[in-house]
Parts: C-alpha cells; structure tokens; sequence
C-alpha cells in the first residue's frame, strides 16, 4: 500500500514537470522573437529649454521676477511640448523627411509596424509613441528620445524636430511682440495726429483774430479799466471837492472836468473792446475759445506724452518677452540600439510565464481538493 502511493506521487510529480513545459515552450517563441524578429530601435536624445534673450527685467525687479520668469518658462516649455506632439509636427517632418517611409523601414516586427493604409490620426498616435517626452521637475528641462529603426533616420528625426521647435519658439515669441508694438506704434501715431490738429487749431485762431493770448488781453484789459475807474473815481471825487469852495468857471474845475470827461470816454472805448457789438470781435468770446483750444491742446500733448512712455514700455516689454529655444543636449547618431533589451526582456517573460503558470497550478489543485 505504501509502495503505490509513493508510485502515486511520483506520478503527479512527473506530470508537474511534464506540464511545465508549455512555459519552455512559449519561451521558445519568445526567444525567437527577441532574437531575430524584434526590429531593433536606436534612441537619439536632445534636451531643450526655453529662455528669454533679456534677463534685464529678472535683475531689475528681484525675487518676484524670477518667480514669474520661472512660472513663464514652464508654460513655454509645456508649449514646446504639445507642439512636439502635435499633428503640425507630424505633417511638418512627414513633408520634408518621409517619416512615414522611414517608419516602414523594418517589416518583420508587426508590434511596430506602421501600415501604408494607416489612418492620419493611427499615424498621430504611433508617431507619438516613439517620441518620448520627459520634463525635469528640478531644472524644467525638456528631454525628448526620438525612436527610429536605423542610427540615420533616429538622427534625421530629433535633428528636424530641434529645428522645427527652434522656428516655433521664434515665431510665437516674436509674434507676440510684434502684435504688442504694432499696437503701441498706433497708438502714438493716433494721439500724435490729434495734437498735431490741436496745434493747427490753435494757430489757425491766432492768425484770423490776429491775437496771440486772448486770455493775457482780457486781464491786461481788466487792468486797465480797473485803473481807469480808480483815476475817474479820484478825479470826480476831486471835482466835488473843488466845487464846494470854487466856481464852476474856475480854470481848475474846467479842466478837472474835461480830464474827466476824457476817462470816461476811455473807459467805455476798453469797454467795448472787452464786449463789442459782433459776437465774433468780444475778447471775452475769443479768450473762451482760444482756452477751449489750448485745454484740447494741452490734453492731445499728454495724452501723446503717455502713448510715447507707453511706446517706451511695449519696447522693452517685447524685447523681454523675445524668446529663443536653448540646445543643452544636441542630437547626435546613436551606435547601438537601445531597444529591445534582449536579455532583460526574455528573463522578464519567462518570469511571467512561470508566475502564470504558478497561479494557474495553484488555483487547479484548489479545484481538486474541493471535488472530495
């Protein structure tokens, strides 16, 4: 009896081992694969970052500029990034390189095969998986590992995609500070032609009335009539004063009341040159006017005064916000492939398979013992 169930058990054991060869033999496979399909793919690494041309705002405002100047450069990199990824690059490097030949350069790999009649976004989404994108929380730089299937066109790839993100960076940035001063440009040019029509105004109202401060010519004109009053006041209160001990005949009185006749008809002649009968002669109406046209005058001046600081400004701002793409790492041609890690990769599946095969072992034999 003990005799057959060791005979039993060495049975099961056999068959244990037995059964084990379905992972031997998918391993075969594996190693097959890995060995003689798997096309290999070289790796071709640049790093990239984006910085201003001027650092004058950084020096000039301290601290919070270099925070913002941060904040700033990882938008522009997160920029860079979408637009490495985007289908524009994709069209891009397929005009000018045939990426899509390049990636049909291996055919024995159907696991990264890309097929001729591949649709636009199935190319999209394959051409975005051999480009891989990393970004350094530290630094906040931007490294990109572009796959291809030879040394050359892995090469080809990242070279191109270094210069079309160069030329994406120059252009947004410029594009932005060009729309920025254009702007600040006509702005001056509009407030510059209002004072310069001010200005005109104001000469041409010189030059038909003749003036060239009403205002200075009404308070001169005050002035003056307020002289002539205070004279005729005292001339007339001298009067009353003679003819109290005098004569009407008196040559005193006589001529004291022709100096006063003579001021009152000098007061009413500057009288009526403040207030004349036509509308259009009043000093008081010019002096409104020609205060009118100085205050526009005055208002256009200031108003272009700012749009020239604000000129000033949108210069330098723009200047600040010019950006231009640094190369850390260039691309260089690759010598070996990176991918596949043969050896690493046949040892992890084979791990795998035998994890598999445990599993399933154990969760039979739980099976069985449940049958009695």
């Amino acid at each position: 009896m003990k005799e057959k169930k060791a005979f039993m058990g060495k049975i099961k054991d056999l068959s244990i081992f037995d059964s084990f060869k379905i992972v031997w033999f998918l391993m075969i496979f594996v190693v097959i694969y890995y060995v003689f399909i798997a096309a290999p793919r070289y790796v071709t690494t640049m790093i990239l970052d984006v910085r201003a041309t001027s650092g004058a705002s950084a020096q000039a405002n301290g601290i919070l500029s270099l925070l913002s100047s941060n904040s700033t450069a990882s938008e522009d990199i997160k920029y860079l990034k979408g637009y490495i990824h985007s289908s524009d690059m994709l069209k891009i490097l397929d005009q000018k390189i045939q990426l899509k030949k390049l990636y049909n350069e291996q055919h024995l790999d159907l696991f990264y095969k890309l097929w001729q009649s591949s649709s636009n976004e199935a190319f999209l989404k394959y051409y975005q998986s051999r480009i891989k994108i990393h970004t350094d929380n530290e630094t906040g730089l931007l490294s990109v590992e572009v796959e291809g299937f030879t040394p050359e066109s892995s090469y080809l790839i990242a070279k191109t995609i270094m210069e079309e993100s160069e030329k994406f960076v120059n252009e947004i940035s410029h594009k932005s500070a060009r729309d920025q001063m254009a702007f600040a440009e006509s702005e001056v040019l509009k407030f510059k032609d209002k004072f310069q029509k001010a200005q005109n105004d104001l000469i041409a109202f010189q030059n038909k009335y003749g003036v060239f401060d009403p205002l200075k010519q009404a308070e001169s004109k005050a002035k003056l009539i307020s002289e002539i009053e205070a004279n005729l006041a005292q001339k007339e209160a001298k009067l009353l004063s003679l003819q109290s001990y005098m004569n009407d005949a008196a040559p005193e009185i006589v001529t004291l009341k022709a100096e006063i006749v003579a001021l009152k008809k000098q007061l009413l002649k500057e009288k009526s040159k403040i207030s004349a009968n036509n509308p259009s002669q009043k000093l008081n109406n010019l002096a409104a006017k020609f205060q009118d046209l100085t205050i526009e005058a005055n208002f256009t001046q200031k108003a272009y005064e700012s749009a020239l600081k604000a000129y000033e400004s949108a210069r330098i701002e723009a200047a600040r916000k010019i950006k231009q793409l640094v190369v850390i790492q260039s691309p260089t041609k690759p010598q070996i492939a990176k991918y596949p890690e043969r050896i690493y990769d046949i040892l992890t599946a084979f791990m795998v398979l035998s994890l598999l095969y445990g599993i399933i072992k154990f969760a039979k034999m739980i099976m069985e013992e449940h049958k009695y």
